[in-house]
C-alpha cells in the first residue's frame, strides 16, 4: 500500500520540502518542491510548519531529511545554516512517527540507484543503462567534491556515502604542475576539492593568468563561473576546460579505487556544465589511466538529470527502509 511522506533536502541557503508517495521500497512520485529561505526561518520546525501552511491541511506523520553535513553525534550544524537539529528529537519536532535523516549526498545516491532511465546522460562509454549489479561511483561538483558509490545486487542495493573529495590532488601536466605549486603556497596539503569544486574555478584562473603574465582581479566563483558560461571571459573559459579535465582524471581515479562499473556525474554543478562536459577534455582524461584505459573506455558514464536529486533521494532512502 502506497503511502506519502515529507521530503526535506536542507542545504546552507535554502531548504527544499516535497510531498513524495512511495510503494513497495520505491518512490512512485514526487510533488512540486517549494524552496524556502533558511535565513527567514529559525529551525527546521518553523519551517516545516511553514510548508505544511503553503502545501494546506496535516502533513503526514513521516520525513525523509537530507542535510548537508555529516550526519554523526547528538547535534547536527550546517556550516552556513544557523539551525540546529537534534536527531533525537525529530520525530517530537515535527509531530512524526518515524524518519530517516542522512547525508544529502548520500540521498543523491538513492536518486542514482532508484531513478528511471529518462533521468540520466550520456556523457562517455558505451552507451548502455546504468547496470543492475555491482558497484556505480558517483561523483558531485559543487560547493565542495561529494563522492559516494552504490552497490546492487540480490534485487537491491545498498549507499556508502565516502570523502573521496579530499584525496591528494595528482597534477598531469605542466598547468596543472603551476596550479599545485600556487596552492600549496596557501595548503600544507592539496586536495582534489580544492580544485573541482565551485569555489576551486578562481583558482585555475589565476593560474593560468600567471602563465600569460596577466593581471587579474579578484572575483568570486560565482561571478567567473558566469563570466566563462557566458563566453565572455576567454581565461575564464579556458578555466573551465580545465575544470573539466581535472573532474574527468579524478571520476577516473574513484571509479578505480571503488572498482565501478559505471560512473553517475551529479551535483548542481555537473548539471550546469552538462553541455561544455561533453566538448571538453573530460571524456580523455577519465579514460587516461595507463593500462587501464581499455578498462576505462568499457565504463558508462551519466550525468543524473533529476530536478530535484536531493528530495527524491531522501524519499528514496525513507522507501527503502520502511516502504
Amino acid at each position: 500500500m502506497s503511502e506519502t511522506v515529507v521530503a526535506v533536502d536542507i542545504g546552507g541557503t535554502h531548504a527544499r520540502f516535497a510531498l513524495a508517495e512511495i510503494d513497495s521500497g520505491r518512490v512512485i512520485s514526487l510533488g512540486e518542491a517549494v524552496t524556502l529561505k533558511t535565513a527567514e526561518h529559525a529551525s527546521l520546525q518553523t519551517a516545516w510548519e511553514d510548508f505544511g501552511r503553503q502545501v494546506g491541511g496535516a502533513l503526514p506523520r513521516a520525513a525523509a531529511i537530507a542535510i548537508a553535513c555529516p550526519v554523526r553525534g547528538d547535534v547536527l550544524k550546517l556550516t552556513n545554516n544557523p539551525w540546529i537539529i537534534r536527531p533525537a528529537l525529530v520525530n517530537e519536532k515535527l509531530g512524526v512517527d518515524r524518519h530517516v535523516l542522512i547525508n544529502d549526498f548520500e540521498a543523491v545516491g538513492h536518486a542514482v540507484a532508484q531513478a528511471g532511465s529518462e533521468h540520466f546522460v550520456h556523457l562517455t562509454g558505451p552507451e548502455d543503462d546504468l547496470p543492475d549489479s555491482g558497484t556505480i561511483s558517483i561523483i558531485g561538483p559543487g560547493t565542495g567534491l561529494g563522492v559516494a558509490h552504490i552497490w546492487r545486487g540480490y534485487g537491491s542495493y545498498h549507499v556508502q556515502a565516502t570523502e573521496g573529495g579530499h584525496i591528494d590532488f595528482a597534477p598531469l601536466d605542466s598547468i596543472e604542475d603551476a596550479l599545485l605549486k600556487a596552492l600549496r603556497q596557501r595548503y600544507r596539503r592539496v586536495s582534489v576539492e580544492r580544485i573541482v569544486s565551485g569555489p576551486g574555478l578562481p583558482d585555475i584562473y589565476a593560474a593560468l593568468a600567471a602563465i600569460e603574465g596577466r593581471a587579474v582581479h579578484a572575483m568570486d566563483d560565482k561571478t567567473l563561473w558566469t563570466l566563462a558560461l557566458e563566453g565572455s571571459d576567454s581565461l575564464a573559459t579556458a578555466a573551465v576546460d580545465r575544470f573539466c579535465m581535472a573532474l574527468g582524471s579524478v571520476a577516473g581515479d574513484i571509479a578505480l579505487a571503488q572498482g565501478g562499473g559505471a560512473v553517475v556525474i551529479a551535483g548542481g554543478l555537473g548539471l550546469r556544465i552538462k553541455d561544455i562536459l561533453v566538448q571538453s577534455g573530460f571524456a580523455d582524461r577519465f579514460r587516461a589511466k595507463g593500462r587501464f584505459e581499455g578498462l576505462m573506455a568499457s565504463l558508462p558514464v551519466k550525468l543524473i538529470t533529476h530536478p530535484q536529486p536531493g528530495l527524491f533521494g531522501a524519499a528514496a532512502a525513507f522507501a527503502r527502509d520502511f516502504g
